[in-house]
């Protein structure tokens, strides 16, 4: 395996190896860190958080305390790019290295450009179909960086997202065709993958029959937003990756619009995973209602973790399905 930009940078001299901790933004679970000694990695989606708890180091959701270098690895979103970097820079003194890394496929190439503007960049790095970048922190931040900092912002509809998640500029339609088409649901309900809640607050605004409703999300900060969005008392809200996720109880019902991409790839097999999952969590009666744009081949794993199902809606470029009689439940 090929090492790590920052590794190959500083066993070859163009870096100095940090001297104190050093703060990882966005930090992915598979990354070697070891070249970089004591690191607190930040990151707040769930499956890469428990692989970094899993091996053994420091993570948290959002940065705390004081760090003497930074390493910020970026995502598909620019915005939540910069803002990762500006943060970083917020728990780092003057003078302090700050690197940043991305591969080409998620824009590394704009952002070195848009450092190049602000910062003096002192060096750039390309390996491996991607680019690390690095310069030292200002004494004073520029405002330019320090707007760089996410905050939620409302939606036409008056909901709150956060950039770098699904569908932050408003519901996805896809979402509030299923709401549409939705029967009546009774008992014990969940929302599985729920974003910034549109589904669930939407539900339970028109549902008297459920219960309760649980919304499971792996984003933080989409979950945050969830509870800005939905103050129905019937709510609850699980930071958990929806594909190992395990109730107190069955559910009657589970929703779901299932994510089908990892970086800018689309990836099918999250998709099958939701699922696969769904039909685990449910009771023998329990109902599974899904949405997915119609190109994405979901047919053959409900037909696998089902023993019934129906195409309750096709339009508008998207599917609409209802699955019963989860078979890995014993009836």
């Amino acid at each position: 395996m090929t090492p790590d930009r920052w590794t190959l940078a500083i066993e070859g001299g163009e870096i100095d190896p940090p001297s104190g901790p050093v703060l990882v933004m966005r930090a992915r679970g598979d990354a070697d860190f070891s070249a970089l000694g004591e690191v607190t990695c930040v990151q707040g989606f769930k499956p890469d958080h428990d692989r970094l708890a899993a091996r053994g180091l420091t993570v948290m959701v959002e940065p705390e305390g004081q760090f003497d270098a930074a390493l910020i690895q970026i995502v598909k979103s620019r915005a939540a790019t910069y803002s990762a970097i500006a943060e970083a820079m917020g728990h780092l003194p003057p003078g302090a290295l700050v690197m940043v890394d991305g591969q080409k496929e998620e824009g590394i190439e704009a952002i070195v450009k848009t450092l190049r503007l602000v910062f003096e960049v002192e060096g750039v790095m390309s390996k491996s179909h991607g680019k690390l970048a690095w310069f030292r922190r200002p004494d004073v931040l520029p405002q330019q960086v320090l707007d760089w900092v996410m905050a939620p912002v409302p939606t036409p509809e008056g909901y709150l997202t956060v950039q770098g998640g699904f569908s932050v500029d408003g519901p996805d339609r896809g979402s509030e065709l299923l709401v549409a088409l939705l029967p009546q649901l009774t008992g014990r309900v969940a929302d599985w993958g729920a974003g910034w809640g549109y589904i669930s607050g939407e539900v339970l605004d028109e549902q008297e029959g459920i219960e309760t409703l649980d919304l499971i999300e792996a984003d933080h900060a989409m979950l945050d937003c969830a509870e800005m969005n939905v103050d129905d008392p019937r709510a609850s809200f699980h930071w958990a990756d929806a594909t190992k996720f395990a109730p107190d109880a069955p559910y009657d019902a589970i929703l779901c619009n299932p994510p089908f991409h990892v970086g800018r790839r689309a990836d099918p097999s999250l998709g099958r995973a939701f699922i696969a999952a769904a039909a685990k969590a449910l009771a023998p009666r329990g109902r599974f209602f899904m949405v997915a744009n119609r190109h994405l081949p979901y047919e053959d794993t409900l037909k696998a973790c089902f023993g019934t199902g129906r195409l309750f809606g096709e339009l508008e470029g998207y599917k609409i399905y209802e699955a019963a009689k989860p078979k890995r439940t014993k009836r």
